[in-house]
């Protein structure tokens, strides 16, 4: 392959991060240029304070990534060198034995799961998700339940759910091919876990069941995803297309090199595989690689000052409003976030808040906000560009007077 590490990291290189921090400045060269494709679909662009949700694109892709997958895209390779080889790069920044490019964090969930089910045995990677004859079984604490654990029971693999220390001891048995563990904040971030990963860790590893961790709400820092691998998870899930900034697509499962191995023969470009569909292109995993070279020397102590900057703007400007009520959302168990909760009496103020969401959206420029209940909205101040907080400061001002 004619690509090399150098010459790609050059056009990416940290001095053009800004420093450390995300800038779209657009420019007047980018003003000429041709309509955008969403500007052709007559698609209106929004204004992010939902944070990285799927729904609404995830996050803004490093803008230097776009000539690296160019490159990657004009020339054949060998797939499975460049898979080795980007294995070796994230591997070394993660602090695992391997890595493999997948899509995105719940692709790394299935192959992950496929891997502890099947192991090297192609006989078993061809017969999935007929579990016969096999381990069947995934033990998973029950407040860790969500709707990406779809992705376990999509091999066939039964969940197991289980409340204290005795119960997981007691769950796992002949059946059981591994532990799911849900590394970040749950949708009910109040919740806490009651059996810690280092504890599930002494249970699963004393009788050689791998754990997995879906570390997608890990990020930042990087150095979480470097605990992990330290306190010898066996598997870690993680999504290349988030806060990392990478493809959307793109996800990276990280761990024994015994299980990534069983997780590349349970994926594309292997035919008879049950991750077949969920394909991975030379362009995702070089894209991912760089993404996550460049990612993992971000400062992110400035990029949470400057988050921090545009939530405190954001709560002195709207402590002004009469009849709002503002309130910090505390931050996740493993990354800062910062969110405001906006609050106020809607027979007062003559707006409901999914009016004052609908006119967000329907304004220029369109604004998402997260709604709650059974009152109000968040703003989640976590990738924005410097001067959203403006924006939608100025626009809810707007629409509380009016």
């Amino acid at each position: 392959m004619s690509i090399s590490r150098r010459g790609l990291l050059k056009g990416i290189s940290l001095g053009s991060l800004m420093g450390a921090l995300p800038s779209f400045v657009t420019t007047a060269a980018a003003a000429r240029r041709a309509p955008s494709p969403y500007q052709q679909l007559g698609i209106r662009p929004v204004i992010n304070f939902r944070g990285t949700m799927t729904t609404l694109g995830a996050s803004k892709m490093w803008p230097d990534l776009h000539e690296a997958a160019g490159q990657a895209s004009s020339e054949y390779i060998v797939l499975e060198e460049l898979k080795d080889k980007i294995g070796e790069r994230l591997a070394s920044l993660i602090g695992s034995e391997d890595a493999l490019v997948t899509t995105g964090a719940a692709g790394a969930i299935c192959l992950g799961t496929c891997a502890t089910l099947t192991g090297s045995d192609t006989q078993k990677v061809r017969q999935l998700p007929d579990l016969t004859g096999m381990k069947t079984e995934v033990v998973i604490q029950k407040v860790h339940r969500n709707g990406y654990d779809h992705a376990v029971r999509s091999t066939g693999a039964r969940l197991v759910e289980v409340e204290t220390e005795q119960e997981l001891a007691e769950a796992i048995t002949e059946r059981t091919a591994m532990m799911f563990f849900l590394g970040g904040t749950s949708h009910d971030w109040r919740q806490e876990t009651p059996i810690s990963l280092e504890r599930c860790l002494e249970i699963t590893h004393k009788v050689s069941v791998p754990l997995m961790v879906d570390a997608a709400n890990m990020l930042p820092p990087w150095s979480n995803l470097r605990r992990l691998a330290s306190l010898g998870v066996d598997l870690i899930c993680i999504s290349g297309g988030k806060h990392m900034r990478g493809p959307q697509c793109s996800g990276i499962l990280a761990g024994r090199r015994d299980l990534i191995q069983a997780a590349w023969l349970n994926s594309s470009p292997h035919s008879d595989s049950h991750g077949r569909p969920i394909k991975v292109g030379r362009e995702e995993m070089v894209m991912a690689w760089l993404t996550a070279e460049k990612y993992s020397r971000l400062d992110f102590e400035a990029i949470d000052r400057e988050c921090v900057k545009q939530t405190e703007y954001i709560e002195r400007e709207l402590s002004a409003v009469p009849g709002l009520w503002l309130q910090r959302t505390p931050v996740d168990r493993t990354r800062n976030i910062r969110r405001v909760m906006v609050q106020w009496d809607e027979a007062a103020l003559g707006i409901t808040a999914p009016e004052l969401d609908k006119q967000l959206m329907a304004g220029t420029p369109r604004i998402a906000v997260s709604r709650l209940q059974p009152q109000g909205i968040e703003l989640t101040v976590f990738m924005n560009d410097p001067g959203d907080e403006k924006i939608v400061v100025r626009r809810l001002k707007q629409l509380f007077k009016a």
